[in-house]
């Protein structure tokens, strides 16, 4: 058996493992464009719960599975991260509330984290992460099963895991093309592993990197708190989490009105197990009272948010004294009372992007995109500072849908994600709602815009690459139709022309083309004169200066 202790430093030695390894598991990567790498997104998920379960000690095991669950959600990044996260919060469902890891709990905890992942996954597919944990799963109960001890048990479902692993390249035709293992699955075996090392030697791994760190206000980059003045009613914004007490028959409801009759902006989050708080008051010390009926309290924060508007003012004018680059920009996000029925939250990176889908409607825009997949927690954010009771999301990248979904469950808003997988999709998701439809209809609406846009970019090569049949060198430039590759080209103008020639179709009569933050406005202004030559009498032509990254350009046809 394993107590609470000895889990969380399983925990963070798996956390310092994948930190080390991250690169490696980044490498694995088949698809050839710059992206969210999986190692990085599993490291950067893993980097929160440490951050976390470094505060504790003493703890049952239970108390420190539930503790990793919470934080790895909110911190999930990318599709890899937020499989890891269901993953580990399933683990915590199976070993419940228990003082110590029994075999018993331990094969039931694989179990439940495997039932969560594949549940989350719309189309799940095998020779995945996804496989490599079941796999595992099964060779824990079954270790289970024939009266192993829980080291055992751990140990069998790491062999289970390794197993499934080498068998990926034959479940996934691609991956053996490429010589290679599926990423996330061995971004998986490498925090098995890592918690192996407590397990067996009590050895915690150690980091080889720095830590990471997660984004603050001194960061360089917007400070949306310090820019924009606003009327603070109330002095201290309280937090808490209530770990609700057995004996207790009131209701979170009951908390929530008291709260309302002492302050602002309060956000009552619960489950069977926990009651998560939210409140601006000038009397902390009555919220906390309150709270303690239902339960003991933890993770307790009281801030000063007339101190921190000023220090953020003080923040925001030094930052434009020198110029933002859009890699680093920070957004920081107040929760808000909801003042209208429905509001937008979109994602994208770039001045121009956000600016444009301000134009269009978006309340908050989160940055990010390519290789800066947001977490949960970012996203989560951005909805609960929008004021609206139910919140339109558009994450704009394939890569963001899974942590922009597990928002819907822990948001105080009602929150509708829309499936835009690509920037031109989240425009035109915009520019199909309709403000006098309900929305059940402008959702099903704005879900079939996507479908009526077809998107092309350009990019360059991440890594040499054969994929799709293409033989790829690295630094090549890329051109995308959908997610797919359609060719290779030396020369920028002539990739988008010839990715253009297959994206107009008869029917076609709007163009729009998205330039990014590595071409200049002439270099634009010269394509944009080719472009009107070619098809200039057939369709319309819009030229946007995005600002985005890795992109050199976005096309949109419709």
């Amino acid at each position: 058996m394993f107590n609470g202790d000895t889990l969380r430093d399983a925990i963070l030695s798996a956390a310092n493992n994948i930190s080390n390894h991250r690169k490696q598991v980044d490498d694995l990567n088949v698809f050839p464009v710059p992206d969210g790498d999986t190692g990085t997104n599993m490291s950067m998920t893993l980097a929160n719960s440490a951050r976390e379960l470094e505060k504790i000690s003493g703890e049952t095991a239970g108390a420190v599975a539930r503790i990793n669950a919470a934080a790895l959600l909110r911190g999930a990044r990318g599709n890899s991260g937020v499989i890891t996260s269901l993953l580990f919060r399933g683990f915590s469902k199976g070993i419940g509330e228990e003082e110590c890891v029994t075999p018993q709990n331990l094969a039931a905890a694989f179990e439940a984290g495997v039932k969560a992942a594949y549940k989350a996954v719309m189309k799940p597919t095998e020779g995945t992460i996804l496989t490599v944990a079941r796999v595992a799963s099964e060779a824990a109960r079954e270790a289970c099963d024939g009266g192993k001890d829980a080291l055992d048990v751990f140990a069998a479902a790491i062999g289970g895991a390794k197993a499934a692993l080498a068998q990926t390249p034959e479940l996934l035709p691609v991956l053996k093309k490429a010589g290679v293992v599926d990423a996330g699955g061995q971004g998986f075996v490498i925090i098995l592993e890592g918690m192996m090392s407590v397990f067996q030697n009590g050895v915690i791994i150690a980091s080889e990197t720095a830590p990471e760190a997660p984004a603050t206000e001194e960061a360089e980059g917007r400070n949306a708190a310090g820019e924009f003045e606003s009327e603070i009613t109330f002095t201290y914004c309280t937090e808490f989490i209530v770990n609700r007490s057995a004996e207790c028959e009131k209701q979170p409801q009951e908390l929530r009105t008291f709260l309302e009759s002492i302050g602002d902006c309060v956000v009552v989050v619960d489950d069977e197990e926990i009651i998560k708080v939210h409140v601006h008051t000038d009397h902390p010390g009555n919220a906390i009272e309150e709270a303690l009926t239902f339960g003991q309290l933890v993770h307790l924060k009281i801030e000063n948010m007339r101190d921190q508007h000023e220090r953020a003012k003080h923040d925001a004018k030094e930052a434009k004294k020198k110029p933002a680059k859009n890699a680093d920009r920070t957004e920081t996000f107040v929760a808000v009372t909801p003042t209208k029925p429905v509001g937008f939250v979109s994602v994208s990176a770039g001045d121009g992007l956000a600016e444009l889908f301000r134009d269009l409607g978006v309340d908050t825009v989160v940055s990010g995109g390519q290789t800066m997949n947001p977490s949960t927690d970012d996203i989560l954010k951005a909805i609960e500072s929008t004021p609206a009771e139910t919140v339109f999301v558009l994450p704009n990248n394939k890569n963001i849908i899974m942590a922009a979904e597990q928002t819907i469950p822990i948001s105080t808003r009602k929150v509708i994600v829309i499936h835009t997988r690509t920037i031109p999709q989240g425009i035109s998701a915009m520019l199909s709602f309709d403000p006098e439809s309900d929305t059940e209809s402008n959702a099903i609406e704005m879900q079939k815009a996507t479908e009526r846009i077809a998107t092309g970019q350009i990019t360059f090569a991440a890594r040499d690459s054969d994929y799709d049949g293409h033989a790829i060198k690295k630094g090549e430039l890329l051109a995308l139709l959908g997610s797919k590759v359609a060719f290779t080209e030396t020369e920028l103008n002539k990739a988008v022309l010839r990715l253009l020639k297959q994206m107009i179709k008869r029917d076609s009569q709007f163009v729009t083309v998205i330039y990014g933050e590595d071409v200049t406005d002439e270099q634009a202004a010269e394509l944009e004169e080719q472009i009107q030559q070619k098809y200039g009498a057939k369709t319309e032509i819009t030229l946007v200066k995005g600002g985005q990254p890795i992109y050199y350009y976005i096309l949109s046809v419709e």
